[in-house]
């Protein structure tokens, strides 16, 4: 197997699923660990998962030997059992480090993560590690942000015009699309800028947000006040239980905040669609 093939366990409810090819080696793992059986020698291998109760069982079977009367022949295997961290699995030399992944923000993710770690080993915070990193990426979206917020400034200086092309043409919306466009042109204006910026930066948090779901650097890394555990949910205990809740989800409830205020204090767009959009974006990530 030249790539990493995964197998849910919910997939063998159904039955035993096999694998067979050159296999590496095959593992079990759970959000932040593994246990993993790498054979001595790669080559043709069969892999039979199979679930029994609560518990998946893993056999690996090496190719068919001849053993003549009298020989015997000794098949080594090498295990790892211990944590998903990248720098760890690598010094392996198994290519277990394949086993770290983030799904299709694998790209943006893996950088991310070894930045996190970079700014760690300076700082001695894994929180602090967090926000200069949030800080740093939209430094980078800086430029196509103001960029953004200009365009949305003179949507809106246009929203008069647009009011009085809608009420011309309100029976020719074929004409009004025309005139609409062309006064897009003239005026240099993108009806989509306020947004686009916004729509870019969504795969690189998207990524950040899959690294720190994943990266077992977090777990139980203290932060400051009642942040303990940066890989646990925020939750900030009153001396009584919030039903479905369990706590007070502090640093949530400001992200959507700071989010409703930034929105306040940004031109509001002639679109309405968009409009629409960027009134649901502080619920959606909150």
């Amino acid at each position: 197997m030249d790539k990493l093939v995964e197998t849910r366990v919910k997939k063998l409810e159904k039955g035993p699923v096999v694998h067979q090819g050159n296999v590496k080696w095959a593992a079990y793992e759970n959000n932040y660990f593994m246990s993993a059986v790498i054979p001595e020698q790669n080559g043709s291998a069969q892999v039979t998962m199979t679930a029994a109760g609560p518990l998946v069982r893993s056999v690996v079977s090496d190719g068919v030997y001849a053993v003549e009367p009298g020989e015997s022949k000794n098949l080594t295997y090498e295990t790892y059992l211990g944590p998903k961290k990248l720098s760890l699995l690598k010094t392996t030399g198994f290519e277990l480090d394949k086993a770290v992944h983030f799904g299709w923000f694998d790209i943006l993710a893996k950088p991310m993560l070894f930045l996190l770690n970079f700014l760690y080993g300076y700082i001695g915070n894994y929180g602090v590690a967090i926000i200069i990193l949030t800080c740093l990426i939209k430094g980078v979206f800086w430029p196509i942000t103001t960029k953004g917020m200009k365009s949305m400034k003179n949507m809106q200086k246009l929203q008069p015009k647009m009011a009085k092309l809608k009420e011309k043409y309100k029976d020719d919306p074929a004409k009004m699309q025309q005139e609409t466009m062309a006064m897009y042109k003239t005026y240099k204006v993108n009806p989509v800028g306020g947004c686009l910026p916004m729509m870019l930066q969504v795969p690189f948090f998207f990524a950040l947000y899959r690294v720190l779901m994943a990266a077992i650097e977090l777990r139980h890394a203290p932060f400051m006040l009642w942040i303990n555990d940066l890989s646990a949910p925020d939750r900030l205990m009153i001396g009584f239980d919030i039903p479905m809740l369990h706590g007070i989800p502090v640093l949530t409830l400001l992200m959507g905040a700071s989010m409703y205020l930034q929105q306040k204090m940004t031109p509001t767009t002639a679109d309405p669609t968009q409009a629409r959009i960027m009134q649901f974006l502080p619920v959606v990530f909150t």
